[in-house]
């Protein structure tokens, strides 16, 4: 797999990440829910980047490799696997800077997401629902078509791309106790908790997964890389496993990761569509079911939640399953 970088990014690294991206993303905004933070008894900041361009914080990461490749990569083309949100992103942000992308999804990916890579204009080819299904699919189709590889999280110019997520929050004048990111591949919590202990090392930041889904934590807790094996959760977002550049940032930088059960992840997802009319995808509601599973046992603090995402089928919200 290609990198330009070859070891995580520094202050500056992340700083020039957000000048080279900027025109092409929103400066996300940070919403408040006086409701939300008595029912919490903390001061919640939600970062929302549901709003992002392509829906999801991947936009950074994906403009960031992008706009870094050389004029043959580019004349090549790009590849990548995903279930959905990363897709997005990379077929916008390809389709937009003139590169031919494929994008090898799990047959299972919803079908929202897979409309939205095609609208964009990417190839899909379509694999198995397993890690190594996806990546054995890529290989294939790199050797066949010569294709660079963009790896949805495992990759130094996506993990700086993400960065800038929190980066935008440095210029602000809030002191933030914690910061709450989901944890599936590890690319946004990786890169949060890199930009926090450059610029905000007194801030605790904590990585929030399903308990269904909870390799992440698993492998914090053993200090060993332990790769998710059949998770069943809600949580589309974060069924795939830490990768070899993700996992030693978090383990250096991150300093815990909490699960939460998939009841209180559907409560927290329509918490935030009911009371802060806010379209999120279920993976983006994971930290706040942290905090009302009381998994953060803590009072009258500022706590920054990502948002990660805004991508979820319609059809199909979970509230309305059972019916």
């Amino acid at each position: 797999m290609r990198n330009k970088l070859s070891a995580p990014p520094t202050a500056e690294d992340i700083s020039l990440a957000y000048k080279r991206i900027k025109s092409y993303i929103h400066e996300t905004p940070v919403f408040t829910s006086e409701l939300i933070n008595r029912q919490i008894g903390n001061q919640l900041f939600f970062k929302c980047e549901n709003m992002q361009k392509a829906g999801a914080f991947k936009s950074r990461g994906v403009f960031n490799a992008l706009l870094q490749l050389s004029d043959e990569e580019k004349k090549q083309g790009i590849i990548t696997h995903s279930s959905g949100n990363h897709a997005q992103a990379l077929a916008r942000a390809a389709g937009l800077l003139g590169i031919k992308a494929i994008i090898v999804m799990p047959s299972n990916a919803p079908q929202i997401k897979k409309d939205a890579v095609r609208d964009y204009g990417a190839e899909i080819h379509f694999c198995e629902p397993t890690l190594n299904a996806r990546e054995s699919t890529v290989r294939q189709l790199i050797e066949k078509t010569g294709a660079t590889e963009i790896h949805p999280y495992n990759n130094y110019e996506v993990i700086t791309g993400q960065a800038t997520c929190l980066y935008e929050e440095t210029s602000k004048d809030i002191n933030y106790d914690y910061i709450l990111a989901p944890v599936g591949g590890g690319g946004l919590l990786s890169g949060t908790a890199l930009t926090a202990s450059y610029y905000m090392p007194r801030t605790k930041v904590l990585g929030c997964e399903p308990d269904k889904a909870d390799d992440a934590y698993r492998s914090f807790i053993s200090r060993n890389l332990i790769p998710s094996v059949n998770p069943n959760t809600i949580a589309d977002g974060l069924l795939t496993s830490l990768g070899d550049k993700t996992f030693p940032i978090i383990i250096d930088h991150v300093d815990s990761i909490l699960t939460v059960s998939e009841e209180i992840i559907v409560k927290a997802m329509r918490l935030i569509w009911e009371r802060m009319k806010l379209v999120i995808e279920p993976s983006s509601a994971v930290p706040l079911a942290v905090l009302l599973e009381k998994k953060l046992q803590v009072k009258e603090q500022n706590i920054l939640i990502i948002l990660s995402g805004g991508n979820v089928d319609l059809t199909k919200l979970p509230w309305n399953q059972n019916k």
